[in-house]
This record gives structure tokens, sequence and C-alpha cells, in this order.
């Protein structure tokens, strides 16, 4: 990957593999995958392997904006990597089980348009949604 990219971690208290579907599956998705209560991700599509593509749709819950994150898988091993491009840019999602907890961190490379914060917080903010709704269901 490039030099500019941005991590973001979590914790999550709870095994690896409750953690890589509710990470995967459109069911879940559409719970977690937003960076606050004011947006919502009304659909979710993927097809989970190398080569397959994914297609989450993120809007404000007023219907003031929205926007499809989509995108190829370039790698997938089950239940420790996901890897994916979105336009021209990659990411890079692992999964590492410790003590019954799962270790989970995403590195991005950054956009152009957003500042190296905002772009952090956001990525940070849907891993802890994500994390949260991991724990509490």
């Amino acid at each position: 990957m490039q030099n500019n990219t941005i991590t973001v971690q979590a914790t999550i208290l709870a095994p690896i593999a409750k953690v890589w579907e509710y990470y995967n599956t459109p069911e879940h998705i559409m719970n977690w995958n937003n960076a606050s209560p004011d947006w919502h991700s009304p659909s979710a599509e993927n097809d989970l392997r190398t080569g397959g593509s994914f297609k989450y749709r993120m809007e404000a819950k007023d219907g003031s904006a929205g926007f499809d994150f989509e995108g190829v898988f370039d790698l997938v091993k089950e239940p420790n990597i996901l890897n994916y491009t979105i336009g021209d840019r990659r990411v890079e999602v692992s999964f590492k089980e410790i003590d019954g907890a799962t270790e989970a961190k995403v590195i991005f490379e950054m956009e152009h348009e957003n500042p190296e914060e905002m772009q952090r917080q956001g990525w940070q903010a849907i891993l802890d949604n994500f994390k949260k709704y991991v724990e509490n269901n």
C-alpha cells in the first residue's frame, strides 16, 4: 500500500467467527455501517470471495445526502483477511483472535477530498459502531 494510509483499530469482545460473520453479512452490515446515528445503510450486497464485488448504500436518515460505498474484494481469507479496492484506493482489514476477543484493524489509503483527521474520525466511528453492534447482539 502507499505511504498515505490511515489505520484504525478496535478490540471486540467476541470470538473471531462472530466478528467475521457480522462484518460481512448484509443484514448485519445494514445495522452497523454508519459513522453517526443520523446516517444508516438501507441496503448492502456482497459477493464475498476474491474477485467478488460489494455495494453498501449509505444515506443520511433525513434524505439530505447519500452515496454508494462499493468496490471489489482483492483477497478474502476467512476469518482473518479482507482486502478490497474502492475506486483507486485499497483497504486492508484484518482480524486476529486473542484470548476470546478479536482485534480488528483497518488500514486504508486516504482520499484527497477530505482532511486526514476527518477521514480517520469517520472510519474509526464506523469501526466503533461495529464493535458496539457485535458486542450487544
